[in-house]
């Protein structure tokens, strides 16, 4: 972007910040600059309140600014997208992590390859909070060779009879819908013989397991599936483009992770006033993590606007990611040596640095791990030699 390009883009985004602020005065209250937020599995899981949140806000398109104007957004670009997010962020708004799944990565990918019916059926309950979505990629045995996955579906009538397991599930014990991969023919390479699933979580067969973390909080879970039978008719996409239905939603994750993850400006704002101009080191520190998380910002909307304009997915969403993730694990590390020893025992301001402080090492492996982001990065953009993948063109069935 060129500096009249940038100037253009910030008074669009303002502009459009001003008018959702008027619109949305009436519905809900302002944010106090004092108000805690809770980032990526550190929340409360108050179901209630954010349903209450996304029906009020549902009728005017305001949660999903970019989604078409017939699928109940907005069909907004992204400086304006930004605009309407940034006035959302200036109101109180309850822990919304348990629908972002939904509302940011899985109901993207439903507008990209999903049918119509698939679209009118699913995206209203995203939108309004009714239903809350899963992400079922990640399985016990493939690690981070997503591709590598081993639950098996096979066609059965009408449907598919699905068998395995995922790991790392976040809130699949209380999600409606889970976005599940599985292998249908293992006689192609591990990447073509993919097919992708809305799967109903209350289907029979289908067993959610908690799993605990150390900041105590029990989001992601263990999912097994014992011959759950899925009607074709959710079915995202053809038998075998499985992997692309993952790569589209990888790369909303991806940009999502990489945006700000959740951390807002009156938070890193909240903690500069604490550090004051007595400590020149944290002050300085300080201003490396503002400095970061507004690249993070601009970035994201570099991003979108690349989307919209119909080009491909590029590799600025593993970087935008990778600085994400470090610059959260710094901001955190910052927070924690702010709070001094209050931070060890909790405080309401600890108590918010100390659980970003315990979930900031999980963004290293959520939406690829940094090694991946690396990889992607070095192929792409440095030209690199791939590493060798000696099973990339193998059938699946000899590469077990």
């Amino acid at each position: 972007m060129s500096t009249e390009d940038t100037s253009q883009a910030e008074a669009r985004t303002a502009d459009q910040r001003r008018r959702t602020i008027a619109e949305l005065q009436g519905l809900l209250r302002a944010r106090r600059p004092d108000t805690r937020v809770s980032v990526l599995g550190a929340g409360s899981d108050d179901l209630v309140a954010g349903r209450e949140y996304l029906a009020k806000l549902a009728g005017g398109g305001w949660i999903v600014p970019t989604w078409p104007v017939e699928h109940g957004g907005l069909g907004l670009a992204g400086p304006e997208a930004a605009g309407v997010r940034a006035a959302l962020a200036a109101f109180e708004a309850p822990d919304l992590y348990p629908w972002l799944v939904g509302i940011d990565l899985i109901g993207p990918t439903i507008l990209v390859h999903g049918n119509d019916e698939q679209k009118a059926r699913w995206l209203p309950g995203i939108r309004t909070g009714e239903e809350i979505w899963c992400q079922m990629f990640s399985e016990p045995d493939a690690g981070s060779d997503l591709a590598g996955l081993r639950a098996r579906a096979v066609r059965d009538g009408d449907g598919w009879r699905v068998s395995g397991s995922k790991v790392w599930t976040s809130r699949a014990h209380y999600s409606q819908r889970g976005l599940l991969l599985a292998r249908h023919d293992p006689s192609v390479p591990k990447h073509k013989g993919i097919v992708a699933f809305g799967l109903d979580m209350a289907a029979e067969g289908v067993t959610v397991k908690p799993l605990v973390q150390m900041n105590g909080d029990a989001h992601f879970n263990e999912v097994f599936l014992d011959d759950v039978w899925i009607p074709d008719a959710d079915r995202l996409d053809s038998p075998g483009q499985g992997w692309r239905v993952a790569l589209t939603c990888l790369t909303f994750e991806r940009g999502a992770l990489g945006g700000g993850l959740g951390v807002t400006e009156d938070q890193v704002r909240r903690l500069g006033a604490r550090i004051g101009t007595d400590d020149p080191l944290a002050r300085d520190r300080w201003a490396a993590r503002m400095s970061e998380f507004q690249i993070a910002r601009w970035t994201a909307r570099r991003a979108e606007e690349a989307r919209k304009a119909g080009r491909p997915p590029g590799p600025e969403d593993s970087g935008s990611k990778l600085r994400g993730t470090a610059m959260i694990k710094q901001l955190a590390s910052l927070g924690m040596g702010v709070e001094g020893p209050a931070a060890t025992v909790g405080t309401d301001d600890a108590d918010e640095w100390q659980s970003l402080f315990l979930m900031s090492p999980s963004l290293s492996i959520r939406g690829g791990t940094d090694e991946i982001q690396r990889n992607i990065l070095g192929e792409r953009v440095l030209g690199l030699p791939p590493e060798p993948r000696v099973d990339k063109d193998q059938p699946f069935s000899e590469t077990t």
